[in-house]
């Protein structure tokens, strides 16, 4: 029996991407009960019920041995998808991870001060060259009120902030499954100007990135990407182009 898959996290785990007849489960009752006693988690009787029995485990690793499992789509796959259409363009492309993760407002500052080395210094290599990664940053919410926005248009928010409309920089970044969050966009477009032109509408980039409303920003600006789902999903992309 083949189990064709397509990977949506970091690693590649079959036992994290899904479950199933032809998977193997390492976990066991044992693990989710510690999980629940660590965290001091409520549980429906019904739930703890089923918990307190070790009957009835998932299949273990070694107890399906004709089984098989294959990949079709992965994050690095999408990746080296990408930089090969970077090199058909004629420029230079930097794959810096499929698994990078974190809070988005840190990882586009970062990756901001990357993109200004590469264009001031040719460091860590010379342009035009497009900086491209995967994985899924995270948006942790404060108690004041929030805006909307996914972890995507908010990392390209704080990484617009942090380049302060540096010359010969633009960068897009989106949700494979054409959904950002909980929104109607995958992603967005990051530009030179794009923060100037906040400014023209009366907005306040920094404002609004502190109160994660980075959909209204780009919205406001015409900027969002619209895909509509895609129906699959191999993680986030990011490309940030160095001219």
């Amino acid at each position: 029996m083949v189990t064709l898959a397509i990977s949506d996290v970091p690693g590649d785990d079959p036992a994290v991407i899904g479950s199933g007849p032809t998977v193997p489960d390492p976990t066991t009752f044992a693990d989710a009960r510690a999980l629940v006693a660590r965290y001091g988690l409520a549980l429906s009787p019904e739930v703890a019920a089923r918990l307190a029995q070790d009957e009835d485990e998932t299949p273990k690793p070694g107890e399906l041995p004709q089984a098989e499992f294959r990949l079709i789509a992965t994050p690095a796959m999408a990746l080296r998808a990408a930089a090969e259409a970077v090199r058909e363009a004629g420029l230079a492309p930097l794959i810096l991870g499929d698994a990078l993760e974190g809070e988005s407002r840190e990882m586009g500052t970062v990756l901001a001060g990357i993109a200004r080395s590469v264009r001031a210094h040719g460091e860590p290599l010379a342009p035009p060259a497009v900086l491209l990664s995967g994985g899924e940053s995270t948006v942790t919410i404060g108690r004041g009120p929030a805006g909307r926005g996914g972890r995507n248009t908010e990392f390209l928010l704080a990484l617009a902030v942090a380049l302060a409309g540096a010359p010969g920089i633009w960068a897009v970044a989106g949700d494979t499954d054409g959904i950002d969050g909980t929104e109607d966009a995958a992603g967005a477009i990051v530009a030179p100007d794009t923060l100037a032109r906040a400014r023209e509408r009366g907005l306040d980039p920094r404002a609004m990135l502190d109160g994660h409303d980075s959909y209204g920003l780009f919205a406001a600006t015409g900027d969002l990407l619209r895909s509509g789902p895609t129906l699959t999903n191999v993680n986030d992309i990011r490309a940030i182009l160095v001219a």
